[in-house]
């Protein structure tokens, strides 16, 4: 009997301790994990055929050989086949090609690209213009 009398008072009192219940509107909210914006994750820069920045060796069609490097922020660097900075801007994809927008006045040149070859190069062909080879090196 005392057994029965101790647990009626412990019920007894976690009842008066309890908070009024939350409405069911209120409950689901703070159970849905989609009522909270997630964090933006950005996403990462890839060229219109989905390769992603880097180091890229362009051949054009005479054989001359040069560097592009593209970095995720969205510049790029052109280097000539000694080395030194040719031009650098900006890239991005619009319209399904990857376009070049050299810092200056001279505008953006945009590439319609291939898919990635089993070499891992692929062609890109500008708006005007021969089209280069173009493979991935770093």
């Amino acid at each position: 009997m005392k057994n029965v009398l101790l647990a009626a008072v412990a019920v007894v009192a976690l009842v008066g301790c309890q908070q009024p219940a939350e409405s069911s509107d209120e409950a689901a909210a703070a159970n849905d994990v989609t009522a909270v914006a997630p964090e933006a994750t950005p996403t990462a820069m890839v060229t219109a055929n989905g390769t992603t920045p880097g180091t890229f060796e362009v051949t054009a069609k005479d054989g001359t050989k040069s560097q592009t490097v593209l970095r995720e922020d969205g510049t790029y660097s052109d280097m000539d086949a000694s080395g030194a900075e040719v031009a650098k801007g900006t890239w991005t994809v619009t319209d399904g090609k990857t376009c070049f927008d050299p810092d200056g006045d001279e505008g953006a040149t945009c590439y319609a690209e291939t898919a990635v070859g089993a070499d891992g190069s692929f062609t890109a062909t500008p708006d005007e213009g021969d089209p280069v080879t173009v493979k991935k090196v770093g």
